[in-house]
């Protein structure tokens, strides 16, 4: 035998070593970690140096800019490497925006309707200034994915149709909104097509997707997931809005009264049109003929505020049918842009059809994630599928006054369920201040308010004495009132002109005038309603003047801790100059101070609010 030829036995030991050498490899392959039910930074993901990020456009189903073609969607990724070198597949965080691209100047370009003017009349035709795009291929956003890439998630972002280099249309609402986010998770799961370009045929397939996806976004970014998950598409497990606007004409519309966004006063749907639409400028023509000045215009009924078929097209609570993804929400109790009854109406509804559900609610304005822990528990129980139990932990997480926002205390639900309506009636104080009882008045004569915009609802409710409003207030209390819910007011209500404003604030009192930081929140909810819809928002008809109308409308979400030695004070006014149509000072509403009431949900109910204001 030739001694310089290897024996059997050394070929196997040889053999051996190499299957030991793979095996050992493959036990040292990057994935995801999990401890105590939440997914890890994992240092092989946490390198941004090493993270792939490439950009493509997925093809659609509808054609909104009328070229004949089926519109694309540009998408980017980020996703670690391990993806591309070790076959490692991964779920996905989307996040979709009409913003990215850039946006539309504002008011000092009069891109904003002119609100001085009478109600029922047109305002003077505002101005159209064009948004820059603004960004360059292949990064949309850098927005999620510090956060997420590094737990063993891919990032995808996406512009909304007609904004930056996606084709198409912004609708604000309209259906391709909602199929748009459709078409990137049907690519993400293997049933669209991407493409290199939006003219090419260069396919791009997502080998490194595991098919599942959340979405998560604030504002606007926010209304996307809820559209996306109202399509019901496969792949969607879990959404996590934050503020979204869930229905045009709860944003642009209050009880049949025009109304604006907190901040934005002059603001309508095809406002919000402009500013956002930063596409194809040579496709801005037909886009504005066919969208805006059509279907925007011959929709949003400016001079009634009349709720009709547009509206409803664009309330995705009406579209809640096919929807299947678990739900975290999360909303500001005092966002008066984005009002906290967007949030709660579809975090109602989808607890009623059995989804899982959370909510998450703050004491600050508009946007404000969850804390990333309850965030990261329900992305790693739905994307990843670790089953850590998120499904028995609290249903509602409630930030109280002055805690960290990273802090909330955790309830059974929201409303608390220990809330309870109590009704109060008022008694006679204008022009000081009335007050509100628990038994109904039967004589008195009805109050009268005059209707002057140049003066705010916070200075209304400060002033000792005024004409402009009515007051009525609390005894002072003497232990704390634990509000949770949904207030409603019923007042029976006259005009001295065919139509009026009507508003309403639940403030405590006495104001805080401390700087720096908030100490008690004085605004404890708010309403707006036009007596001509007292019949239905559907359907408004003139006002006979002096003629009694008697309404019920409810006041916006809160969830609040009035405490001892302040009152609560219901302020009833017209115009309110940081919302509505601002007409000529002067309309007269008188009050039937005999027929009207508010009706709180207290903690503890009637014996609660009794101990408190002994």
């Amino acid at each position: 035998m030739n001694k310089r030829q290897p024996s059997v036995r050394n070929i196997f030991n040889f053999l051996f070593f190499l299957i030991s050498i793979v095996g050992i490899a493959q036990t040292q392959k990057t994935t995801p970690v999990f401890k105590d039910g939440e997914a890890q930074i994992v240092e092989g993901f946490n390198n941004p140096d090493k993270w792939i990020r490439h950009d493509l456009f997925v093809e659609t189903t509808f054609d909104t800019d009328g070229d004949g073609k089926l519109d694309r969607m540009h998408v980017s990724v980020t996703r670690p490497e391990q993806t591309e070198t070790e076959d490692l597949k991964l779920p996905i965080i989307l996040c979709s925006s009409p913003y990215y691209a850039g946006t539309a100047t504002g008011a000092e370009e009069g891109l904003f309707w002119n609100v001085k003017h009478e109600l029922g009349k047109k305002a003077p035709e505002r101005s159209h200034p064009e948004v820059v795009r603004k960004g360059k291929r292949p990064i949309i956003s850098n927005s999620h994915i510090k956060k997420w890439v590094p737990r063993g998630y891919i990032v995808v972002h996406t512009s909304a149709p007609g904004t930056g280099f996606s084709q198409g249309a912004p609708t604000v609402g309209g259906p391709n909104e909602a199929l748009a986010p459709k078409a990137v998770i049907d690519w993400l799961c293997g049933r669209a097509k991407g493409y290199t370009s939006p003219d090419n045929n260069e396919e791009v397939k997502a080998f490194w997707s595991t098919g599942k996806v959340g979405m998560t976004g604030t504002s606007y970014n926010g209304t996307i997931p809820l559209a996306a998950a109202t399509t019901g598409v496969d792949g969607l497990e879990a959404i996590i809005p934050i503020a979204p606007n869930t229905s045009s004409y709860h944003y642009y519309r209050s009880n049949g009264l025009v109304r604006s966004p907190g901040g934005y006063l002059g603001e309508d749907i095809d406002v919000l049109y402009d500013f956002i639409h930063s596409g194809d400028p040579a496709k801005r023509a037909y886009n504005n003929k066919t969208i805006r000045d059509t279907e925007l215009k011959n929709g949003l009924d400016r001079e009634t505020g009349d709720y009709n078929e547009f509206w409803a097209g664009r309330d995705y609570l009406n579209k809640m049918g096919p929807m299947k993804a678990a739900l975290l929400m999360s909303h500001g109790f005092n966002d008066w842009n984005v009002m906290p009854e967007h949030s709660y109406r579809i975090y109602k509804a989808a607890k009623e059809k059995g989804l899982p559900t959370q909510i998450y609610y703050h004491q600050n304005g508009h946007g404000g994630p969850p804390p990333i822990k309850i965030m990261n528990r329900w992305f790693t129980r739905y994307l990843h599928g670790v089953k850590n139990g998120v499904e028995n932990d609290k249903k509602a997480w409630i930030v109280r006054e002055n805690d960290s926002p990273n802090n909330p205390t955790p309830y059974d639900a929201y409303p608390n369920p220990n809330a309870f309506n109590v009704t109060l009636y008022l008694k006679n104080g204008a022009p000081k201040q009335g007050k509100l009882v628990l038994n109904p008045l039967k004589k008195q004569a009805p109050e009268t308010l005059v209707d002057d915009h140049n003066i705010s609802m916070e200075e209304l409710a400060q002033a000792t004495s005024s004409k402009n409003r009515l007051v009525f207030t609390t005894p002072t209390l003497t232990k704390d009132i634990h509000i949770s819910g949904i207030a409603s007011i019923t007042v029976k209500i006259a005009s001295s002109k065919p139509a009026a404003n009507l508003s309403v604030a639940l403030v405590s009192l006495p104001w805080n005038t401390t700087e720096g930081t908030v100490i008690t929140d004085n605004i404890i909810t708010r309403g707006w309603a036009d007596p001509q819809n007292h019949k239905s928002i559907s359907k408004s008809k003139p006002l006979k003047p002096g003629k009694f109308y008697t309404m019920t409308f409810n006041l916006q979400p809160d969830d609040q801790i009035i405490k001892a030695g302040q009152q609560i004070g219901l302020v009833i006014f017209s115009s309110d100059n940081q919302f509505t149509i601002l007409p000529k000072p002067g309309t007269e509403l008188t009050v039937d101070t005999n027929a009207t009431k508010i009706t709180l949900p207290i903690v503890g109910g009637q014996e609660a609010y009794k101990k408190a204001v002994k």
